[in-house]
């Protein structure tokens, strides 16, 4: 049995569809989102504790490994939405994109590349709308 995601992407048509897993300025409501108006918004998620969530003033970054479930949405979309993306994300130079287990499927999820500059806050809640606006001491 297809799930309701290849249902409504098997037109012929319609490219086959991608799932993404967005944590900061990509969500709804944050500054990045209007990338995301063509894409289907499939809900909320919540990932395992594995991860490390950076505030890098700006934007946040995810790092692998950790003990932080990072908060986020999961959003249906085509090739060149993700293309967007990656251009968005650096990808990939700033930024790696890996699967991520999810209820609906694997969803892409960007990590970041690079070591951290030397001050950085950590979201320790991994939620980006739930950050300490205060700025990392050195």
């Amino acid at each position: 049995m297809k799930n309701i995601i290849e249902r409504e992407y098997t037109k012929p048509d319609v490219p086959a569809p991608r799932l993404v897993f967005v944590y900061g300025t990509l969500r709804r409501g944050e500054c990045n989102h209007c990338l995301l108006r063509a894409a289907r918004f499939m809900g909320r998620h919540r990932t395992q504790a594995r991860y490390t969530l950076l505030n890098l003033g700006a934007y946040p970054a995810a790092l692998a490994g950790g003990r932080t479930a990072l908060i986020g949405e999961l959003y249906a979309l085509n090739h060149a939405i993700l293309r967007r993306l990656d251009q968005l994300e650096d990808y990939p130079r700033e930024y790696t994109r890996v699967r991520l287990p999810t209820p609906l499927g694997a969803a892409w999820i960007y990590l970041y590349r690079d070591r951290p500059p030397g001050s950085v806050r950590i979201i320790a809640n991994g939620d980006w709308r739930r950050r300490d606006p205060r700025p990392a001491t050195p």
